[in-house]
């Protein structure tokens, strides 16, 4: 049914119209009794359960940031089975994002162009949300992505990092810094380790004992990966997320004019599958069994989920898809997991040597 009102209905709409649209629906499916009925519909096996940053997730499958941007949305998206919701990129100051339109489908290629730029209401606002948000959906696990005020100059990038972290930490079931989106000029240029390793150090210790993550491009050069995968590992960090949004436009199947149309941005869905999985083995090959990689990038069904798995990811993120799956996707993959996979009596999945 999703499908037949893609091609008739929501494929014909712009793009960020029908993305508030479908959060209007899905905010309503957080309230109850329908976050009953959708949950007792979607909830994952209890063999999917995974341990990871000191947390117990009802899936290894989650959505990553930049679908529920300014913190509105997490009991629904709880309630269609996600294992975990990763909020934002929320900033320390407000801000509109890039005119639009900013946000293009690919539907040949089954991706989006993004320029959106960090649109939201401030991690002041955000951490007044969050603070209802653990009131009515205690189970759900949250993940709180920041990134840098647009205003805000690269040199003072920082202390701007640190007042969200401050903010937003204490309310976070882990925090994600976001130096990998294109869509903010300067951002991917804190990425060089000599720039990075000071940023890190001071979120760091501002998140306190809340697990600190950094999100990463996926066009880097691999010398580059594998030296941020140490540098995570050296600062004590508890995981990294592989990958964020591409900048490449190689290889795609949509005519090169409409690629054209859609102009600049970060490129998410289908097309960067295999660079996604690739930058997650170099991580992988570089940090111990124990810490936390999250796998991020073209991830559409359970075999790539386990695919992920199976190349050392601890969880796998997904959003691009959700616009062509429906919102009975996250149900999908849990059901295909809890097929394709042996898990032991305690819940727990062997794979390549690692334990989710």
């Amino acid at each position: 049914m999703y499908p037949l009102l893609f091609r008739t209905v929501l494929s014909r709409m712009d793009p960020e119209t029908a993305h508030h649209a479908a959060m209007i629906v899905i905010r309503v499916l957080g309230v109850p009794p329908f976050s009953w009925a959708a949950r007792a519909m979607t909830k994952p096996a209890a063999a999917l359960e995974t341990s990871a940053l000191g947390l117990r997730f009802d899936s290894p499958f989650g959505v990553a940031a930049g679908f529920d941007k300014d913190v509105r949305a997490v009991p629904g998206l709880y309630a269609l089975g996600f294992g975990h919701v990763e909020v934002g990129t929320l900033t320390a100051i407000p801000q509109p994002g890039n005119p639009r339109p900013r946000l293009f489908r690919l539907i040949p290629d089954r991706a989006v162009v993004n320029r959106m730029g960090f649109n939201n209401k401030g991690a002041a606002a955000a951490a007044e949300r969050l603070t209802k948000i653990r009131r009515r959906a205690k189970r759900a696990v949250i993940g709180v992505n920041i990134g840098k005020s647009r205003v805000v100059d690269v040199a003072d990038a920082t202390a701007d990092y640190v007042q969200s972290a401050t903010l937003l930490a204490p309310l976070a079931d882990y925090l994600v810094v976001n130096v990998s989106s294109p869509n903010t000029p300067g951002l991917r240029g804190l990425q060089a380790v000599e720039t990075l390793r000071p940023l890190l150090e001071s979120v760091r210790d501002a998140a306190g004992s809340t697990p600190l993550l950094v999100k990463i491009a996926p066009d880097l050069p691999d010398d580059e990966v594998t030296a941020i995968a140490r540098l995570a590992v050296d600062l004590g960090l508890a995981g990294l997320i592989a990958t964020n949004t591409t900048i490449s436009r190689d290889r795609l199947s949509t005519a090169p004019d409409v690629v054209a149309a859609a102009g600049e941005g970060g490129l998410s869905g289908a097309p960067l599958k295999a660079r996604a999985l690739a930058v997650l083995r170099l991580v992988r090959a570089e940090v111990p069994s124990d810490f936390c990689v999250i796998s991020a990038g073209g991830a559409e069904t359970a075999a790539d989920v386990l695919e992920r798995q199976d190349a050392g990811a601890t969880l796998v993120q997904g959003y691009t898809a959700f616009l062509y799956r429906g919102p009975l996707w996250a149900r999908q993959i849990n059901r295909g997991l809890a097929k394709g996979r042996s898990y032991t009596s305690t819940g727990e999945v062997r794979r390549g040597g690692f334990r989710a």
